[in-house]
Formats: structure tokens, C-alpha cells, sequence
């Protein structure tokens, strides 16, 4: 976005964010099936069975991966326009907080990572989202430039915190059997759902300022996912294979 989008505008963007992709190609051909996958292979048959005998947990994961593209969706869409039409900041300082807050996000990615192995993964995605509900202020409400950048930092350290759980959350959840198939499944149903996110954004642009809108969808979407997280079962610990 930095060097691309202001000589060459936003269809660049995507010829450049569509190359690493071509990655998977070269994966597909030449890289071969693990030992494991072939001694614990699931034949097609069977899926559809243990999704149908596992199917509450499959709902829940799915509810839960619908928040959490609520989540990451719901902080991020709109804030480089917030960035540009609000505040307005030009392509390049838009292109830095927004490079700022996505260093946050890994940091938080890292952070809570190592602390849910310690505190459990629930507790962990919980603390996040809800100091990510915390930060809101700081976030789209900072006076000066410097505080915006820790807002964005902040904002997605927590948000990228909590997902950054995820990964060992959902396969933990996951019967052994499928745990190829049944979290990535519910993930991308999830993404589905959460897709939603690009009409409830607009609709309250029209109705009030990008400021006012992203702090209200942000705070729910984060609370509700704090609820979502502590209703649902954790399984830390659990045996792979």
C-alpha cells in the first residue's frame, strides 16, 4: 500500500497480493503427503458421519470462527479509510499506522499464544477481546498522531492475540479423526458468515460518522466474542493422534 497504491492504485494491489498464492501451486506439485496423514487417512465416506455424530461441536466452532472474522474484520476493513477520510492522513501515514498496528498484531499473536499455554486458551482469547474492547478509545479517539499508532498497535495485539489461540484452540476441539477436515471446515464457514461484515459496515456509515460506527461495531463484536468463548467447552492438553 505504501509504494504501490499511490502511483498505480488499488487494482495493483491485488495483482501484487494475489503472486504469494502461486506458492500453492508449487506446494500441490511438489511437496509430499506426511507418514502420518497416510497411515491416519479418513476415507470420504466416513466425513460426513462424524460431522453428523460431532455436529454441536461443529456448530460451536463455526459460531466461534463467525465472531472471530467479526472480530478481525470488524477492526480493520474500515480503518485506513477511517485513516484517510476522517482523520485525514494521506496514502503514506495511512500505510504506517496501518504497518504499526499490523507489528501489534503479531506481537499479540506471539503474547497470548505463550500465555494461553500457561492460563488456558479461553481465559487467554477472553483477556484479549475484552482489553481489545478496552482500547477502543485510544484506538479511533487519540488527539495526536503518535497516540493513534498505539492505539492501532494495541488494538490489534489484542484482536491478532486472541486469534492467535485459535489455531491450537480448534484442533483441540476437533474429533482426531477429522482434524484436518473439521476445523478448517467450520473456519471457512465462519468466514462465510462473517463475510456479512461488508453490508453492516456501510449501512452504519450512512447512518453515523466512521468514528462512531467503528467504535460500536468493534465493541460488540468483541463482547459478543468474549461471551461466544466463555460459553464454549476448551480441551487443552489434548492428544493429537
Amino acid at each position: 500500500y505504501f509504494t504501490i497504491f499511490p502511483h498505480f492504485g488499488w487494482r495493483a494491489l491485488f495483482f501484487v497480493g494475489g503472486l504469494p498464492a502461486l506458492l500453492s501451486l508449487f506446494i500441490r506439485a511438489k511437496v509430499k503427503e506426511s507418514p502420518a496423514w497416510h497411515s491416519s487417512r479418513t476415507e470420504w465416506s466416513t466425513y460426513w458421519a462424524l460431522v453428523r455424530r460431532n455436529w454441536r461441536r461443529f456448530a460451536y466452532l463455526v459460531l466461534l470462527m463467525t465472531m472471530m472474522n467479526f472480530m478481525s474484520h470488524g477492526t480493520q476493513d474500515l480503518y485506513p479509510t477511517f485513516l484517510s477520510k476522517t482523520r485525514g492522513y494521506g496514502a503514506h501515514m495511512t500505510a504506517i499506522i496501518s504497518i504499526i498496528s499490523m507489528v501489534g498484531a503479531i506481537c499479540g499473536g506471539l503474547a497470548f499464544g505463550a500465555y494461553s499455554d500457561r492460563k488456558g486458551r479461553r481465559r487467554a482469547m477472553i483477556t484479549a477481546a475484552l482489553l481489545g474492547v478496552a482500547a477502543i478509545p485510544l484506538w479511533i479517539l487519540s488527539p495526536t498522531t503518535v497516540l493513534l499508532m498505539a492505539g492501532g498497535f494495541v488494538m490489534q495485539f489484542m484482536v491478532q492475540g486472541a486469534w492467535g489461540v485459535i489455531p491450537a484452540h480448534i484442533n483441540e476441539l476437533s474429533p482426531g479423526e477429522l482434524r484436518g477436515f473439521f476445523p478448517g471446515f467450520a473456519y471457512q464457514i465462519g468466514v462465510l458468515c462473517a463475510s456479512t461484515i461488508s453490508y453492516i459496515e456501510p449501512v452504519l456509515g450512512e447512518r453515523f460518522s466512521y468514528t462512531q460506527s467503528m467504535g460500536m461495531l468493534a465493541a460488540a463484536v468483541l463482547a459478543i466474542g468474549a461471551l461466544v468463548i466463555a460459553l464454549g467447552p476448551e480441551a487443552k492438553g489434548a492428544r493429537f493422534g
